[in-house]
């Protein structure tokens, strides 16, 4: 499965194609689902490119992508630069009018497993995000939580080219007592020597511009799709087929 993350938390200024509106949104999963992408990560956003848990604007942006994309699973971010306190965060899930397919947690911010509840009592499958470094994933495995999430993102924090690889080995190997999918991703110069590695042992995936902003040769790329099709083709065996 090859996953596309829209714009995290990045700011509009850091690229000209970085969508922030829901209709920018609904356009960048639509060219991204076909270059290529089997589902959509995306942080809901206020006007000023700020991200949001409020009610009005994941309910709008949801609208938006599911008109643009309506047979694709959808997920947002319930991290901390959206709302930092973690109640406030519960709050704002039990005002959602509209519901996400899946939502993100990060397990290494305080009241993880109080959210990821919450999002389970609304139907919501939970990604378990869980950083190399952070130590994350011990919290993870002691959680009564394990069983239930859709899939564990793995995320690499190494963000040099040399040595993500090592590192994405290295928390693969701390993870093997995880039960649920793994997808595996990197960031910055490091998100796509990760993602030939999660190619090499068929674990999901996903790219955008919320990972990084270069093609592989490290052009700027012009949008997400540019980077969906850039993953399609990065493996010659995998080109014109599924990602599993």
């Amino acid at each position: 499965m090859l996953q596309v993350c829209l714009n995290g938390a990045r700011s509009p200024r850091e690229h000209h194609h970085l969508p922030v509106r829901p209709e920018d949104l609904a356009h960048a999963a639509a060219t991204s689902i076909a270059a290529g992408a089997h589902d959509i990560h995306l942080h809901p956003k206020a006007p000023d490119g700020t991200d949001s848990l409020d009610a009005p604007i994941v309910a709008a942006t949801l609208r938006a992508v599911r008109a643009a994309a309506p047979d694709t699973p959808i997920g947002v971010t319930t991290e901390t630069w959206s709302t930092p306190d973690p109640q406030a965060r519960i709050t704002a899930i039990r005002t959602w009018p509209l519901l996400p397919d899946h939502a993100s947690v990060n397990w290494h911010d305080t009241g993880a497993d109080d959210i990821a509840e919450e999002l389970l009592q609304h139907g919501i499958g939970i990604e378990a995000t869980l950083q190399s470094g952070t130590g994350s994933e011990k919290d993870f495995l002691r959680s009564p939580l394990r069983h239930h999430v859709r899939r564990v993102l793995a995320e690499v924090t190494d963000l040099t080219a040399r040595g993500s690889t090592g590192t994405a080995e290295a928390f693969l190997h701390r993870l093997e007592p995880a039960t649920a999918p793994i997808l595996l991703h990197g960031h910055a110069a490091g998100a796509w020597p990760v993602l030939d590695l999660a190619l090499r042992r068929r674990l999901d995936t996903r790219i955008g511009l919320e990972d990084t902003l270069q093609l592989p040769g490290g052009e700027i790329a012009e949008d997400n799709a540019a980077l969906v099709t850039a993953a399609r083709n990065r493996n010659p065996h995998l080109r014109g087929e599924e990602l599993r």
